[in-house]
C-alpha cells in the first residue's frame, strides 16, 4: 500500500522477490492547471510491472475490507498510504501491517518527518520498519538504520536517500520476520515527536525568526510548499539561501545590496538569498535576478 514516490523502491523490492496479490494505492487526482485526472507513482510502476492493482476510495467501507480479505495477504507491507488503517485491517494479515516510515521514531512520527528533522536541525535521521498498531507510528519496531545529516540536505533529495534506505531495510527485515527470528521492541513512548501535514502557508516567511531557521525552511520546504515571501505585493519564492552571523541595520525583512549579493536583515543574523522565483517567473540565480530590479536597496520583504 503506497501512493508517493517514496513507495516506489520498496514495491520494487516486493515485485522482485515476493508475490504480490495487490498493489493498493489511492485514486487519480485532478492535478496540475487544468484539473485534469493524474495516477499516483505508485500506480504507474504497478501498471508497468503487469501486478494486480486496486485504487479503493477508502478502506474503511465493508465492502473494501471484504475485498481485502479475499486476497488473503499473509502481509501487508504501508508506505506513506494516505489512510490511516482500522484495527479491522491492521489484524486480517498472519504477518501484520508493516510501516516503512522516514524518521528514527518514536522522534517525529506523522506525515511530514523528512520536512520536520531538516526544520529542526536534527543531526540524524533514518528509516524504520514497525508493526503497525491503532496509534500513528506508534507500533512497535522490527528494525531501524540511522542516517548522518549534513545540515546541508533539502526535503526532496533527502526523501529520496530515504525511501532507497527504507526498501533495503525492508529487504533485508522481511525474510526475518516471516520465519519467526525477530521479536518487536516496543517505543519508549517519552521521546516521541510529533509532525503535521505540510500547509501551503507553512511556507511563509517571519523574517523576526533567526536567519540560520529561515535557512532551514528554505532546504525543509523544497519542493513543497516552498518557501516564499512578499517583495512589493508579490510573491517571491526563495530556493536557496545561507545564514550568516552579520548583523544589518534597519528592521527585519529590510534588503542590504552588497555587490552581487542580496542579504535580508532578520532576527538573528542575515539571510544571503542566492536563488529566487518571482511570481510566474522562472527560477534565477540572484545575480540574474538583480539585473531586473530597481531601488531594492533598503526595501522591506514580506509586504
Amino acid at each position: 500500500m503506497g501512493s508517493s514516490s517514496f513507495s516506489l523502491p520498496a514495491l520494487r523490492v516486493l515485485a522482485e522477490e515476493y508475490e504480490v496479490a495487490a498493489v493498493v494505492t489511492r485514486p487519480d487526482r485532478p492535478a496540475g492547471r487544468f484539473r485534469h485526472l493524474r495516477p499516483s507513482p505508485v500506480k504507474a510502476l504497478a501498471l508497468e510491472r503487469g501486478l494486480p492493482l486496486w485504487q479503493p476510495e477508502t478502506l474503511r467501507t465493508p465492502e473494501a475490507r471484504e475485498r481485502l480479505q479475499a486476497l488473503s495477504p499473509q502481509v501487508i507491507v504501508v508506505a506513506a498510504y494516505g489512510e490511516i488503517l482500522r484495527p479491522e485491517v491492521l489484524d486480517l494479515p498472519p504477518y501484520g501491517c508493516l510501516n516503512l516510515h522516514p524518521s528514527l521514531l518514536p522522534r517525529w512520527r506523522g506525515p511530514s518527518p523528512v520536512a520536520a528533522a531538516i526544520l529542526a536541525g536534527d543531526r540524524e535521521t533514518g528509516v524504520t520498519v514497525i508493526r503497525m498498531d491503532a496509534g500513528m507510528d506508534s507500533g512497535p519496531i522490527l528494525a531501524q538504520e540511522a542516517l548522518p545529516l549534513s545540515g546541508q540536505e533539502r526535503q526532496g533529495e533527502l526523501s529520496v536517500r530515504l525511501a532507497e534506505m527504507a526498501a533495503d531495510l525492508l529487504r533485508r527485515t522481511l525474510p526475518a520476520w516471516l520465519a519467526g527470528e525477530i521479536v518487536p521492541r516496543p517505543q519508549e513512548e517519552e521521546r516521541a515527536t510529533y509532525c503535521r501535514p505540510l500547509r501551503k502557508e507553512d511556507g511563509q516567511v517571519d523574517w523576526t525568526r533567526p536567519a540560520v531557521y529561515i535557512e532551514r525552511m528554505v532546504r525543509a520546504y523544497d519542493p513543497w510548499p516552498g518557501t516564499y515571501t512578499f517583495l512589493r505585493g508579490r510573491r517571491l519564492y526563495i530556493w536557496r539561501a545561507t545564514a550568516l552571523p552579520e548583523t544589518l541595520p534597519g528592521p527585519p525583512g529590510t534588503i542590504h545590496l552588497d555587490g552581487r549579493r542580496l542579504l535580508v536583515a532578520t532576527g538573528e543574523g542575515c539571510l544571503s538569498l542566492e536563488e529566487v522565483q518571482g511570481e510566474g517567473k522562472r527560477r534565477l540565480p540572484i545575480e540574474e535576478f538583480l539585473l531586473g530590479q530597481r531601488g531594492l536597496e533598503g526595501a522591506r520583504l514580506g509586504w
